[in-house]
């Protein structure tokens, strides 16, 4: 009332007070994306580390940026993520790009080489060591901008029908593994098959392959590969990173202001070692529990690790020969290996070697 007087007396006398500034607060326009998985719903680390970036990003954006994460199939094929999003079905993916090693072999070097580097070398390299400035230059060429986007840690060798001993008893052998890791193992006599990861199971239970490697006791007793396989073998030595990728549109990507940006590019970065957490705590209580009902644990022989080593880095250096893009990637992933290769055996791999053989069970 007392203002409304005093509003009142000064237009009496000619003089009106100065409007006190308005304040108008512009309604933030939400962003709405859509994510296409390769990997099903029900494993909550490799699926579920998608959802996790999409709830971080929308917490750090005040809601202003929404991403929906779809399962396999629900937009695109599992193993067609990197074509949605190329194409603008999606704005964004997660995946594995070694998937579309069929495309350009470089692509498996984003997921990470058999006999490669371990997760955590493999992160130094894609964060300090210039890894993701090469590969940002690479996925130009596809529309997309890439994000390390998790990882599994070094993975099982997978579940067997049968024993295998010696590189004899690959010879045949039809057996789930994709891309370049596939064609590693081609040179040692097995019969490859790049298959989705929810079509995984119903393969094996059928006979279609005699084998099939996925991730780790924490996702394998989930996906059952215990019930129609006996054997367990380990290490992975196919899958020693298992980097996985969120993949975005170059377009979707540039209409972001730049706090979104980097909110997406921090939180991208905590999946990644969120997910590698979450496998390292929780492998080890169903690896106890496949056991205990029956699965039979196996090392790879010395003779099939050698022999995956030579065939390795012999299908390494012929592509190198013949393919710009993977030399041009290859080559610095290589110094950078030597380099942490060299430097984890002075310092980590002597601990290590000496926890283990000092620690009881």
């Amino acid at each position: 009332m007392k203002t409304r007087r005093a509003v009142v007396a000064g237009a009496a006398l000619g003089i009106l007070p100065l409007a006190a500034p308005s304040v108008v607060r512009a309604e933030k326009a939400t962003i709405r994306w859509r994510l296409a998985s390769s990997y099903p719903k029900n494993l909550d680390t490799i699926h579920g580390i998608a959802v996790r970036l999409a709830k971080h990003v929308a917490e750090m954006t005040e809601g202003g940026l929404q991403i929906q994460v779809f399962g396999p199939g629900e937009i695109a094929p599992g193993l067609q993520v990197l074509d949605a999003v190329q194409n603008e079905t999606v704005e964004m993916g997660h995946t594995a790009s070694i998937y579309y090693s069929g495309k350009n072999r470089a692509f498996a070097i984003d997921t990470g080489l058999p006999f490669g580097m371990t997760p955590r070398q493999h992160l130094s390299w894609m964060y300090r060591g210039g890894g993701l400035e090469l590969f940002r230059e690479f996925f130009k060429a596809y529309g997309i901008v890439n994000f390390p986007g998790g990882s599994t840690g070094v993975q099982m060798g997978g579940w067997f029908r049968r024993e295998v001993n010696t590189l004899d008893d690959l010879k045949g052998l039809k057996m789930r593994i994709p891309g370049i890791s596939g064609d590693v193992v081609a040179r040692l006599g097995v019969v490859p098959q790049n298959i989705a990861g929810g079509d995984t199971y119903p393969a094996l239970e059928r006979g279609t392959i005699d084998a099939v490697e996925w991730v780790g006791p924490y996702d394998d007793e989930k996906l059952g590969f215990n019930k129609v396989a006996k054997y367990y073998y380990y290490p992975g030595w196919w899958d020693c990173t298992g980097q996985l990728a969120f993949y975005v549109g170059v377009r979707a990507w540039s209409a972001l202001p730049a706090h979104y940006q980097r909110a997406f590019e921090v939180a991208a970065a905590e999946a990644s070692w969120d997910m590698l957490a979450h496998y390292d705590s929780s492998n080890m209580a169903p690896l106890r529990r496949l056991i205990a009902g029956g699965t039979e644990l196996r090392p790879f022989s010395r003779e099939i690790m050698e022999g995956g080593y030579r065939a390795a880095f012999g299908l390494y250096g012929e592509e190198a020969e013949k393919n710009p893009e993977f030399r041009k990637i290859y080559r610095e992933w290589l110094k950078f290996r030597d380099d942490i290769v060299t430097w984890f055996r002075v310092a980590e791999a002597t601990f290590e070697s000496n926890l283990y053989s000092l620690y009881k069970t």
